[in-house]
């Protein structure tokens, strides 16, 4: 008879502790689902029907008409425009992955450096990332880099008695070069001294008092020593991120370059590769083709990625531990 009684004693506890695993479940799902359900329709479902366009011919539809296997992906890989996009797409990294990276680790060593002002500095650098890239790119062409004399650009170099340039209008390299790498140096320079200053923070004060009392010098000794070897990580994700948002350049390139009648040859020369995708699916309507493209630059950016943590051995050293 004594069994019973230790069962209804139980039996309440059990209920309420379902009932409590119940609703945090549902407490869970209740936050995340909205959040996991725009994930899938607005990006997984796009994806994987972009996997299904790439293998099929759909020109002027985004659905799927006939199977055609690998012909999209063979025709943009011997395409020479294709090719010579990715090569611009290299000359532009060279460019602006460098300077990204040192000029916001400058920045990033400055503004930590000082102690009064500190989130000013901060938020002013850090301001141009909320610009519209836009709205960047038409002030840099229509005022900073015009091609007329009254231009802020031609006006400094009739300081030194040099005619003015036509920066956005000639097919010589280096004059086009300097308003595209510079409109984009001014735009995310701010959001990668923010990382930066991120990892900054993270390094022990005690190792710098620790190396001066060791008789190590404040500045270069210290930066190399210290602070850009405690930084290697911060480097690589802040060096993988550039050289991805670099793949994805189009709105510098397609509104300096392009939407006027004597830039239009030097948007058709100079063009990397989202633009060039962008003419296919969007212009040509070949959603098929523009997929296929879409994909190989996806994989291109993971063969720099894996190339990447290859060569500073990311990873590598938990796998020796384990």
């Amino acid at each position: 008879m004594g069994t019973p009684r230790i069962i209804s004693a139980v039996t309440p506890r059990r209920a309420l502790r379902h009932t409590g695993s119940w609703r945090t479940t549902l407490a869970f799902w209740s936050f995340v689902g909205p959040f996991l359900l725009g994930l899938i329709v607005f990006t997984y479902i796009p994806i994987l029907w972009g996997l299904v366009l790439s293998f099929s011919e759909a020109r002027l539809t985004i659905t799927p008409t006939n199977f055609v296997g690998l012909e999209h992906y063979i025709y943009l890989l011997t395409d020479r425009v294709f090719l010579r996009s990715l090569g611009t797409f290299t000359l532009f990294a060279l460019c602006i992955v460098p300077a990204t990276y040192l000029v916001s680790l400058g920045l990033a060593l400055l503004v930590d450096s000082i102690g009064i002002g500190r989130s000013f500095f901060r938020s002013v650098f850090f301001l141009p990332t909320a610009c519209s890239y836009v709205v960047a790119s038409l002030v840099w062409k229509m005022s900073l880099f015009s091609s007329l004399p009254s231009g802020f650009a031609n006006m400094a170099l009739s300081w030194i008695d040099v005619d003015p340039v036509r920066w956005l209008s000639t097919l010589v390299p280096p004059f086009y070069w300097v308003p595209l790498v510079s409109a984009r140096l001014w735009l995310q320079t701010g959001f990668y001294m923010i990382i930066f200053m991120a990892g900054l923070q993270e390094i022990p004060r005690e190792l710098y008092e620790a190396a001066q009392v060791d008789g190590a010098r404040r500045g270069w000794q210290t930066f190399r020593y210290i602070t850009l070897p405690l930084l290697r990580n911060t480097s690589i994700s802040v060096v993988v991120l550039l050289i991805i948002a670099a793949f994805q350049a189009f709105d510098e390139f397609y509104n300096l370059l392009g939407s006027s009648s004597g830039t239009g040859s030097l948007l058709a020369q100079v063009r990397p590769p989202m633009v060039y995708l962008y003419q296919i699916a969007f212009g040509d309507q070949n959603y098929g083709r523009g997929s296929a493209g879409a994909f190989i630059i996806m994989a291109v950016i993971i063969l720099f990625t894996l190339l990447q943590n290859r060569i500073f051995g990311i990873g590598q050293g938990e796998r020796s531990k384990s």
